[in-house]
């Protein structure tokens, strides 16, 4: 579906100070203004103030890099889904693979977290990917279709609402991207797998997150079901961040 506005969602990951945020959102935000995709920056909590207020009333919505899968309660540095709302969140990162891989998240975790992020008006994020080994072992497909089956049993006619990102582990932060080719293979499967799931499925935006940067931006985002891009280093500077908003048409 190619009527869907496209998604730039970038992810400073543990990036920033307040010196730093506020020189970047501004050169963010003075260069939006014919941007005709959606915007979006996942930052660490402690600047979600920071950046709800710099943001406010302008193009880019605020997302969040992790929602707790509890509500409330004792568990001490988790922050919640309600939390987030309070700051004005929009979007929530749930899955993605450093979560997975450092904090040892499984795919019922995640399902949790989208759904917390869900019923408290938060769109997640969900995350998908395979590592080197499983795609050299020919495993691309049963990996990525079991990660989103999980969210996709837990949350049922709501999948329609979520966001998925397919992003290759091997080539995040790495510098090495999947091809055009390679991205469109996997996004067909999971459109594929979210179709059978929900009559809603066209609505629903895949984002291709494994290395985008200005230089491949217009060519990943042309692909017939890549609908945009989460972004990692690439969004630390806003004229390269700037630039693959403006190939989201």
């Amino acid at each position: 579906m190619k009527n869907k506005r496209k998604l730039i969602a970038g992810n400073w990951k543990m990036n920033g100070s307040l010196a730093a945020n506020d020189a970047l959102l501004k050169g963010i935000l003075a260069g939006l203004a014919d941007a005709v995709c959606d915007v979006a920056v996942a930052v660490p909590a402690p600047y979600l103030a920071q950046v709800q207020a710099a943001a406010l009333g302008s193009l880019v919505a605020v997302a969040a890099q992790d929602v707790s899968q509890h509500e409330a309660g004792a568990y001490t540095g988790e922050v919640s889904a309600a939390m987030l709302k309070d700051f004005g969140v929009r979007y929530a990162l749930v899955g993605h693979s450093e979560r997975r891989q450092y904090h040892g998240e499984t795919d019922v975790v995640v399902a949790e977290k989208a759904q917390r992020a869900l019923a408290a008006g938060i769109t997640p994020i969900v995350c998908v990917g395979e590592t080197l080994q499983e795609r050299e072992a020919g495993q691309t497909e049963v990996v990525v279709k079991r990660q989103l089956a999980a969210v996709i049993h837990l949350n049922g006619h709501c999948i329609s609402e979520v966001v998925v990102a397919y992003e290759p582990v091997w080539a995040i932060g790495t510098g090495r991207t999947a091809s055009p080719e390679q991205a469109q293979a996997v996004h067909a499967v999971l459109r594929a797998q979210l179709s059978a799931a929900s009559e809603h499925a066209d609505r629903i935006r895949l984002l291709y997150g494994g290395s985008m940067n200005a230089a491949n931006a217009a060519q990943l985002l042309s692909q017939p079901d890549i609908d945009g891009g989460l972004v990692g280093g690439a969004s630390l500077k806003a004229p390269d961040f700037l630039q693959i908003i403006a190939a989201a048409r």
